[in-house]
């Protein structure tokens, strides 16, 4: 049987899980905004310890979309991971991980728009829109990673909160078929990029802009 290792960290709300022989076999977990770079590698040294002399088969690591610096975190350890094991990492939709077989889920996407995606069939693929268009791109029930206030979605949009946890991640990656598996492994992993980042011009008189 394979040994994986998969990491979630696109919220708050982080998870790890070791999975081997069919099972989980350790599962370690923290909470917080933006300390993941700090806190993650406690349970991963433990996850890693586990292991022991037994080699990893392959890394899954949720891509989001949701927090750009904690996925990031996450790809980055789940990277150093599968270089010392020699096998592959794997980015894999963190909406795959969210424990429901289809519907609709929702995010804030900063600058007064958000995104939404349909889980189903296949991949799920975030869409952006202005957050005053959501409301007639939705249905009526719809999943949230985070508090959407600033949305302003209307009352008769229910709001469901979801959350995507390692050990989906890898019940989703088990669930693949190989044909989809395969093109994953290919490409290496990134966070889901909704739009480019935003960049803040420095002001005028800044050392960077001095010749």
């Amino acid at each position: 049987m394979a040994s994986l290792l998969a990491i979630e960290s696109s919220t708050p709300r982080a998870s790890l899980v070791l999975w081997r022989d069919g099972e989980v076999v350790f599962e370690g977990g923290f909470e917080s905004d933006r300390h993941h770079n700090a806190l993650l590698f406690a349970p991963l040294r433990q996850a890693i310890e586990i292991l022991g002399e037994s080699r990893l088969d392959e890394v899954i690591v949720g891509t989001g979309p949701g927090s750009y610096s904690g996925t990031r975190v996450g790809i980055a350890a789940g990277q150093g991971v599968g270089l010392v094991h020699d096998c592959p990492v794997v980015g894999l939709s963190s909406l795959l991980a969210l424990g429901f077989a289809e519907g609709t889920v929702v995010g804030d996407a900063r600058r007064g728009s958000g995104w939404w995606a349909e889980i189903g069939d296949g991949l799920p693929d975030p869409q952006l829109a202005e957050a005053a268009e959501l409301p007639g791109l939705v249905p009526g029930e719809v999943f949230a990673l985070e508090d959407l206030g600033k949305l302003g979605l209307p009352p008769e949009i229910e709001v469901r909160p979801a959350q995507p946890t390692a050990r989906r991640l890898v019940e989703a990656w088990l669930a693949l078929d190989e044909p989809t598996r395969a093109p994953l492994r290919a490409e290496p992993p990134q966070p889901a990029y909704l739009r480019p980042p935003h960049i803040t011009e420095a002001k005028k008189g800044h050392p960077l802009l001095r010749k």
